[in-house]
Formats: structure tokens, sequence, C-alpha cells
């Protein structure tokens, strides 16, 4: 049994607080008013409270596994908790009341007395359906007297991680995946393998020797062979404003949905994807975006936008070949200009807003893909129409 297994606390329940009050009550109108009878009263029901105690001290053993499957889903999807208790002791086990608590919702589940040597596994739904990183406490076992005067409950388990990912829409890319040109730019450090001739490097033991260059092997007087490898991919780039500043409502959420939906497109694409926040964090693949974004949230000390350009400034100089998307919620002036001014370093810049049905006009930059929505389901819809057309 865990430490956290050994951590109890009892308490009276309402039927023991009623009676705790009435032994109370009927001792001291007993001495008062001179009635031996009522002093009797209240000492049995003293009493009974006393044997309740005495029955909790017989703890039972057991041992406890808990189980969260899946650990990770979207929103809308069903998590549920898998509880294995096991009585280890000699006797049997009472009944006990299981609480899970996630983000401060509590689910109840029974577990039946269990002889000495049994087991049981119960299933029981998390009420976890919103975004976010949640940390489960320990569960709480409980159990009580035959009367249910007292309550004994302790902590068993170990403490669970949760996430709830964004909810992902159907999204196209405004860039195909797969190389740009059997013959196009490489680097150093692009994966081996393909077709496209970077360098000649000197003959490695178990290199194809039919990539061996004879020309130089002569000239050098050492054997030197053909270094080919995958010419560079298309990549996805996807900014998150996490400034709260542009949003209004619950529009972050929507675009937190927004954000993810692309990293899947992109994965789905086969592109190389990176997902950053204006407050700096950032993501090189599908998985670490959606952990990324399932904890994510707005403030209003975030730089915003105007951390843009220093966020997309590394990305550009280490390959080239890049697709921008920006989401956020509403642009002003300032900001169009500066999506344009970034638009020639780029494959192609695009401008996800959510914004409220209710909201004036906004900014369209030349030169960029711009949809404008008051929910992510009505984005997609609209981005898929402009992309596909």
């Amino acid at each position: 049994m865990s430490a956290a297994s050994r951590l109890s606390r009892t308490g009276l329940t309402s039927a023991g607080a009623w009676m705790a009050l009435a032994a109370v009550c009927l001792v001291a109108a007993g001495v008062w008013a001179g009635y031996p009878e009522l002093v009797t009263l209240g000492l049995a029901a003293a009493g009974t409270l006393l044997v309740a105690a005495l029955w909790l001290l017989a703890t039972p053993k057991l041992t406890v596994v808990r189980e969260i499957q899946p650990r990770r889903v979207f929103e809308g999807e069903a998590a549920q908790g898998a509880l294995t208790v096991m009585n280890v002791g000699r006797r049997r086990s009472p009944p006990l009341m299981v609480t899970e608590t996630v983000a401060g919702n509590r689910t109840t589940v029974t577990v039946p007395a269990l002889a000495a040597g049994h087991s049981c596994t119960v299933s029981y739904p998390l009420p976890a359906s919103r975004r976010g990183r949640y940390l489960i406490p320990p569960v709480l076992l409980g159990h009580s007297d035959p009367l249910r005067l007292l309550h004994r409950g302790r902590a068993a388990g170990a403490e669970l991680a949760l996430h709830v990912y964004p909810r992902v829409h159907h999204l196209s890319t405004a860039v195909d995946g797969g190389p740009q040109d059997s013959e196009g730019q490489t680097t150093s450090s692009t994966s081996l393998g393909g077709v496209a001739f970077h360098s000649l490097r000197e003959y490695a033991p178990g290199d194809d020797w039919r990539r061996i260059h004879w020309g130089a092997t002569a000239r050098t007087g050492t054997v030197m062979t053909r270094h080919l490898v995958v010419p560079d991919e298309p990549r996805q780039l996807v900014v998150l404003n996490t400034s709260s500043t542009p949003y209004t409502g619950g529009l972050f959420e929507d675009a937190v949905r927004v954000a993810a939906s692309l990293c899947v497109a992109a994965e789905r694409s086969g592109l190389p994807l990176r997902l950053c926040t204006t407050r700096g964090a950032s993501g090189e693949s599908s998985s670490a975006a959606l952990e990324l974004l399932s904890a994510v949230d707005d403030r209003a000390e975030d730089l915003g936008l105007a951390a843009l350009p220093d966020l997309v400034r590394d990305v550009v100089s280490r390959s080239q070949g890049v697709a921008l998307v920006v989401v956020t919620g509403r642009v002003d002036a300032e900001t169009a200009q500066l999506l344009m001014a970034l638009r020639p370093r780029f494959l192609s810049v695009g401008l996800a807003q959510l914004v409220s049905q209710d909201t004036a006009a906004t900014p369209r930059p030349r030169g960029v893909l711009s949809v404008a929505a008051p929910a992510s389901e009505k984005f997609a819809a609209g981005w898929n129409r402009l992309v596909l057309r």
C-alpha cells in the first residue's frame, strides 16, 4: 500500500452528528431536570458512537491500483477511470465509497464488500469535458460503521494527469506535403536516403558502391561517394496569439481549436510542423502541439503579435519554404501591415481571425489568405472554401 493510502481521517456523518447532539442534550436535560432516564438515554447514544469508533479502528487491509484510459482525449470524448481494489487482509472488508475529484467535480462509486483474498474492479466516467490539463489527486476510499454514524476516508493511489485536447476540425492545408523538387534545396541535416545530390564525402563502410564518384576519387586519391538526401520539404508554421486583448467572450477557445486543427492538418498532409505561441512556447510535432494547446491560456500581459517578427526570424533562417498561419482575434491596421511585410519571406501567409458577429469589418492584408469567423466551425468551412477554390 502506498504512503498516500495510509493517510486517513475520521469524521461524523450527518446521522452521527444528530446522534452526538442528542446525547449531549439528553444528558444535560436529565441532569437539569433530575430525570435519570434521560441521562441513561444520552449515555446510550454516546456509547453507540463509541462502539462505532471502535468498529472503524479495524481498518481493512487493501491494495489499490488506479488507471485512467485514455490519458489523452479530445473535447467531447470520454475518459474512464478504473479502480482495482484487493483485500489482502484476513477478514472481510466492508463496502467502500470511492470518490474521484477532477477539476473540483466529484464522482462517487461503490465497491462491494470483499472477502479475504478477493478483488473487484470498478469503472467510472471522469467529469472532464473542457479543454485542459487536469492533475487528478489520489482517490478517496471511505467506509463507515453499520449504523452509518462515523465515516473514515483515506487517500489511495498516485496523482495522475489527464490531458483534454481542443476539438479538431477538418482543414485543408495551403501548401502540399512532399518535396518541392527532386533536385530542390538541401541541407547537411536533411534526411538521408533521397535522390537529391547534396555534396561529396569520403566513402564509409556500408555505403552503396554504385554511388562512388570515380572522377573525384582519382583526383583526390581518396574514395569519394555522392551524399544523396531528401530535398527540403515545405514547412507549416502556426502562431497562436495568446494575448487576451484581441479576443472577446469565449473566442480564445475557438482560436485554440483552430490552431489545433491546423497542426493536425499539417501532420495529415506530411508537412513538418512547428507551433508557436506569442508567449514563446513551441511544439515541433502534432502531438507536442496538442499537449501545449491543452494547457495554454490567454493573458493580458502577453505581447501578442508584436512578438511575431522575433518568433519567425529563426524559422525562416533555418530553412526555406515555410507556410505561415497566424491565429488571433481581431487585428488592427498595424498588424495587417506587419503581415504584408512578412509575406515575401514565406510560401504563403494565412490569417485566422476569431471575431464576434457584431464586430466591424476587419482589415484584409493584401496577399494574405484571410478568414474571419465567429466560431471555429464556421472558420473551418470558410477556410476550406478559400483554400480549395
